[in-house]
């Protein structure tokens, strides 16, 4: 028996990501479209920065230090960051953020139109940016529960990873049309104009103020946020399965010798290989609507893992059909941002408010050293037994450590969502 064009619709409807707080809370409306044009600008600076200098050095080594100049910043700044971010009205630290990478973003401009450009003036300001982003990142995660009400807070997170997705798939595209077209300047100079977007979407949001009880930041506040999440087993939980996930399941950086030498394709398939989980991503994104209704986002988050460390070793195993490995790592993509929602979701609703700044910059730190030392492990076994048994153990890997997980930490499975409490203010702190 057919179903009814309604019922199709309403179902349809269900699984779509939800556009509520978009629709009905505006300063989390304002948040989210000023970060979605300056995020496409920031996108086309990540893709522009690693041509010019290899522009300028004709050196893979070049591009290689980059990574690690801009990692070393986020290690020390993250934890100050998530501190400094609890004890002061978020919206002020959020304008001083994004002038500053404005401000970066207009320096690397001025250095791309110089005919000589120093080398070095790059990394200092590659260095910088980072630094403030990590200052940045879990500012912006930390303000979302005071923009809206406790029962839209699932879908926020969800539409907030559909714009971060949507930009990560057109801003590389656009990025090196713009660059092709116009010049790295004129590309970097793009990406300081998105950012007024931001900076006044910022000006016309209300005031964010501390919790009454914020501590001040001190080595000590930082330690705090670090025993809460080694106290609550949930949120540690989160984290440690995310770990799991990218450093044994994430291979990225063995895509340009797959699609070399184990496929075949040549760069035109190196750059398939690169925008497939990204892709999946997207569409796994804009598929987030029923996620808001999930009342065990732990179980969801273990299904999700793992899904990744399933397609991860299927791609693994499928080196003679191109396209079925392509599809495997778009499912791959798809069941990490689902992931991902669903952990963000638990760290959320968990964190009181006056920690969760220093929680959220330790959340900064776990999705970004996790997918670079995935692409360390992966290379490091590829080099010892080839690219194939790198990707095929990594993923077997990641279902082991998963079982694991669940093992150590059995709550995470039965953890459920309370969605009948008001949402946190400046006033109180969440429910414990």
């Amino acid at each position: 028996m057919s179903l009814k064009p309604s019922t199709r619709r309403q179902r349809l409807r269900g699984l779509l990501v939800d556009l509520e707080p978009v629709k009905l809370d505006r300063d989390f409306r304002m948040m989210w479209f000023g970060q979605l044009i300056s995020g496409l600008g920031r996108q086309v600076t990540v893709v522009v920065l690693p041509l010019e200098l290899w522009n300028l050095t004709r050196n893979p080594l070049a591009i290689g230090l980059l990574a690690i100049v801009q990692l070393v910043p986020i290690l020390i700044f993250a934890l100050g960051g998530g501190a400094v971010a609890d004890a002061v009205d978020r919206r002020k630290l959020l304008l001083v953020t994004q002038i500053s990478l404005a401000a970066t973003s207009a320096a690397f401009a001025l250095l791309a139109f110089m005919p000589v450009p120093p080398l070095w003036g790059f990394y200092l300001v590659g260095f910088v940016a980072a630094g403030i982003g990590a200052v940045d990142q879990p500012t912006r995660s930390s303000a979302i529960p005071r923009l809206v009400p406790r029962e839209r807070l699932q879908a926020a997170i969800a539409v907030n990873w559909l714009s971060f997705q949507t930009v990560a798939v057109i801003g590389p595209v656009f990025g090196g049309l713009l660059v092709t077209v116009a010049g790295a300047a004129w590309a970097f100079s793009f990406d300081v104009l998105t950012f007024t977007a931001s900076i006044v979407a910022v000006l016309l949001i209300a005031p964010i103020p501390p919790h009454p009880d914020a501590a001040r930041p001190s080595l000590r506040s930082v330690a705090e946020g670090l025993s809460f999440t080694r106290g609550h087993r949930v949120v540690f939980a989160s984290f440690v399965i995310d770990l799991d996930a990218m450093i044994f399941g994430m291979p990225s950086s063995l895509f340009p010798q797959l699609a070399l030498t184990v496929f075949n394709v040549g760069t035109a398939g190196y750059g398939l290989l690169t925008a497939a989980p990204a892709l999946g991503a997207l569409v796994g994104s804009a598929l987030t609507g029923w996620t808001s209704r999930v009342r065990h986002p732990g179980r969801g988050v273990a299904v999700s893992v793992a899904g990744w460390g399933a397609a991860m070793t299927a791609f693994g195993l499928l080196t003679a059909s191109f396209p079925l490995a392509l599809l495997c790592l778009a499912v791959a993509g798809a069941a990490d941002v689902i992931s991902a929602v669903l952990r963000a979701t638990i760290v959320q609703f968990e964190t009181p408010d006056r920690l969760r700044g220093r929680v959220m910059s330790i959340h900064t730190l776990v999705v970004t050293s996790g997918p670079r030392l995935g692409d360390a492990e992966a290379a490091a076994v590829a080099a010892l037994a080839g690219p194939q048994f790198s990707v095929v153990s990594g993923g077997v890997l990641c279902l082991l450590g998963l079982a694991a997980v669940l093992r150590l930490f059995p709550k995470l499975l039965s953890y459920e969502v309370a969605r009948g409490d008001p949402a946190p203010t400046a006033t109180e702190s969440p429910p414990q």
